[in-house]
């Protein structure tokens, strides 16, 4: 099998990206509320006379909505990193799991020697960790 060589700049991408998780799910969120509700401020400009057809747009509404939410190409991506990231999570085992609560869930930015103290293994063992992690992702992502 081969070893998976990838560039440092993939690394750091990734790690950042297991960083800000949960910033990604909010934003997920963010824009499909934008995409579902385009809407919602009215328009109250009273030099703006709203004639028969003047605000309609004809079609599916239900159809340009889905279509939209499919085809969206920031939240496809967005979507595509927490998949990767939650179906690598869901594969770790608890070690692993804690160190990850720790190094890139924790409201406090924490040296590697505290992480470790945490996990109960050396510094150099909780890196290494962090190493399959980050490798785990970039192979689910198809990432180089």
């Amino acid at each position: 099998m081969l070893e998976l060589q990838i560039t440092k700049t993939t690394f750091k991408k990734v790690e950042a990206e297991w960083f800000h998780y949960h910033n990604t799910l909010r934003e997920i969120k963010t824009l499909e509320d934008a995409i579902l509700h385009p809407y919602d401020e009215e328009q109250c400009d009273p030099t703006v006379v709203a004639g028969e057809n003047s605000v309609r747009i004809p079609g599916n509404p239900t159809e340009r909505t889905a279509t939209r939410l499919t085809t969206h190409k920031k939240l496809s991506y967005l979507r595509e990193i927490t998949s990767a990231i939650e179906t690598v999570y869901n594969e770790l085992n608890e070690d692993y799991k804690s160190l990850v609560n720790a190094r890139y869930w924790s409201q406090r930015k924490k040296t590697w020697d505290i992480i470790a103290d945490e996990c109960s293994v050396t510094k150099r063992t909780a890196q290494r960790w962090r190493n399959e992690i980050i490798l785990s992702t970039v192979e689910v992502l198809g990432w180089r």
